[in-house]
């Protein structure tokens, strides 16, 4: 039995999931949920040291990051486990790892293993710093790659504490980039005929993701520090007080801030040499929220928000969780999609954010039971049924 197809864009696509916890897992979600198969290879019952981490096996998490998938269990500490995953291997596309670096040489399931018995397969390793160096082996979470990559002393008030990020932006990234990579090696292979591997970190996510921050330092030496919900560099783009809570508001340009000027009744203002040009308003930032807070203190926030649109001004709420997926601009773009559970019965989860016109991502499986395909997979990939048997016996699956 094939697995029921979430889209034909990665059909025929075999991926072997050995990921834990959140970067390896989103970016083999994104691989299944357009289509690929994507078989995730759990520890069997009482051997998976990571059980837990990411929460219960039909909780929010879980099912979030592993719909669409199959499941089956293997030791990869037993020798015939291992051996069996080798086969597996050769029937594949690609793997998927997160462990740290030194645990897939231990295990004898590294690229060069893994080429040795298919040339063709692409490997991608997702680790915390990289997967050599001084850092190699050393444990990491998201966090410790917020704060490292540089997130942190960006994020937070001037005189409060470094901030992390309110959710795992160095995991999901990561997980992302080891997505691309993998598009990449496939492209290049069906040129080339080889496999190659992929690799990537929490660390140099985080880094990529300072994007301007980080070109600021190494361009021109400038250290950016905590700016609060204000733009580090434009001015005024940030969180502003209503009757009735607060708004965003971002005005880029010259063209935007007369724009704004004209929505407040202050049209004098657009030109006024001591705020007309982006550079002299970012200056005088604090001059200029003076002259906005009382401004928009007199009016709620739906009012405003009614009236910068009027004037193509870009501004808008800022929603609790609950509230994004009750707008209407949200609904219309499918971001909760449901999946049926044996258990839950039916579950909403966040979609994919990419949309193709003929071959979208869509949500056709929950997430398996560990284990729940073994014997399926295995006839698949040629196993014989007496193997199967004795691997069973034997505890290697």
């Amino acid at each position: 039995m094939s697995a029921p197809q979430a889209s034909p864009a990665l059909s025929g696509l075999r991926v072997l999931d050995l990921t834990r916890v959140r970067a390896g897992p989103h970016c083999c979600r994104v691989l299944a949920d357009f289509g690929a198969d994507v078989i995730k290879i759990d520890a069997p019952q009482g051997l998976d040291a990571n059980a837990g981490v990411s929460g219960s096996r039909d909780g929010y998490d879980m099912l979030n990051l592993h719909r669409n998938k199959r499941s089956i269990t293997l030791n990869l500490k037993h020798p015939e486990g291992r051996a069996l995953f080798l086969d597996l291997a050769k029937g594949a596309d690609v793997v998927v790892e997160n462990f740290r670096p030194n645990v897939k040489k231990r295990l004898g399931i590294d690229y060069e293993a893994l080429a040795a018995v298919n040339p063709r397969i692409i490997l991608a390793s997702v680790s915390g710093f990289g997967q050599d160096g001084p850092y190699e082996n050393k444990a990491g979470f998201d966090q410790i790659a917020q704060g490292m990559g540089g997130l942190m002393a960006v994020t937070g008030f001037a005189d409060g504490q470094p901030t992390r990020a309110g959710t795992a932006v160095a995991d999901l990234s990561a997980g992302l980039y080891a997505a691309t990579g993998i598009l990449i090696a496939l492209n290049e292979r069906a040129l080339s005929g080889k496999g190659q591997w992929v690799q990537t970190s929490l660390l140099e996510a985080q880094i990529a993701l300072m994007d301007f921050q980080a070109a600021r330092y190494l361009v021109d030496g400038d250290v950016p520090g905590q700016a609060g919900n204000d733009h580090p560099t434009v001015t005024p783009m940030g969180v502003v007080a209503t009757s009735d809570g607060f708004i965003n508001l971002g005005v880029g340009g010259d063209g935007q801030w007369r724009a704004l000027c004209d929505a407040l009744g202050r049209p004098e203002w657009g030109d006024h040499p001591d705020y007309a040009r982006a550079q002299d308003r970012t200056a005088r930032r604090e001059e200029v929220w003076s002259l906005l807070r009382p401004l928009f203190a007199a009016r709620s926030s739906a009012e405003w928000i009614s009236k910068l649109d009027e004037h193509g001004v870009p501004a808008g709420p800022i929603y609790r969780v609950d509230e994004v997926f009750d707008d209407p601009q949200v609904q219309h773009l499918g971001m909760a999609q449901s999946v049926e559970h044996p258990t839950r019965g039916k579950v909403s989860l966040v979609a994919q954010p990419i949309t193709l016109s003929r071959t979208p991502a869509s949500l056709a499986t929950a997430t398996p039971e560990a284990g729940e395909h073994t014997d399926e997979v295995l006839e698949e990939f040629g196993i014989d049924p007496d193997r199967i048997a004795a691997l069973h016996a034997s505890g290697a699956i």
